[in-house]
């Protein structure tokens, strides 16, 4: 975000106050915008009046015909750099904050294309090597613990093949319909994508 920049009769009129602020410029003393102002700050004379303006309208200095300006109140004068300092804190703050926002777009893209390239670098695995079985551990406790495949209409229910089951450290490979499954058993399976939560609800949804 590109920070907004100041007019620059306004920065003028800050740099017065500032001066005034700090005691350079005391009360009662008068400022000529054309003559002092102008000359200073290397702006027109125009520019240095509406510098004034704004030190007028905030009771700064008073303006006399003739007389240019007279200073007339330091308080005032710094409760405009105080002001100004507020706005300048808060807008640092808005740009810090919207640069960091960007920063975490940037970082949003980046991972949402990894994420992306790992899905299909999965889908394209599966697809070419479609018989890499899926492991589930049976850790949890089931009611349909303790039935064959059969008795669980297996195949059927989760659209997978069941090809071995690990139990009690005794592999069984392509296990018929009268194997039993039974809690802590390990299960190899091929499918699609959607296998292991088939699976997986068919023990414990």
């Amino acid at each position: 975000m590109t920070a907004i920049k100041q007019p620059r009769y306004r920065i003028i009129a800050l740099r017065i106050a500032e001066q005034i602020s700090s005691g350079q410029l005391q009360v009662g003393t008068k400022i000529h915008a054309r003559s002092t102002l102008a000359t200073n700050f290397g702006v027109s004379s125009e520019t240095a009046r509406r510098a004034i303006s704004i030190l007028e309208d905030l009771d700064i200095v008073e303006t006399r015909h003739g007389s240019g300006a007279i200073i007339i109140s330091r308080e005032k004068a710094q409760e405009f750099v105080n002001s100004e300092s507020d706005a300048q804190d808060l807008q640092n703050m808005q740009t810090a904050l919207t640069n960091q926002i960007a920063e975490q777009q940037v970082g949003l893209v980046k991972l949402t294309q990894s994420l992306n390239a790992f899905i299909e670098q999965t889908q394209y695995y599966k697809q070419h090597n479609p018989f890499t079985p899926y492991e589930l551990k049976l850790v949890n406790d089931s009611p349909i613990f303790d039935q064959t495949i059969s008795d669980l209409n297996f195949w059927h229910r989760t659209g997978t093949t069941l090809v071995g089951i690990l139990h009690e450290n005794h592999l069984t490979l392509s296990p018929g319909p009268y194997a039993k499954i039974y809690q802590n058993d390990t299960l190899y399976f091929v499918g699609d994508e959607l296998s292991f939560q088939n699976v997986y609800n068919l023990f414990y949804e």
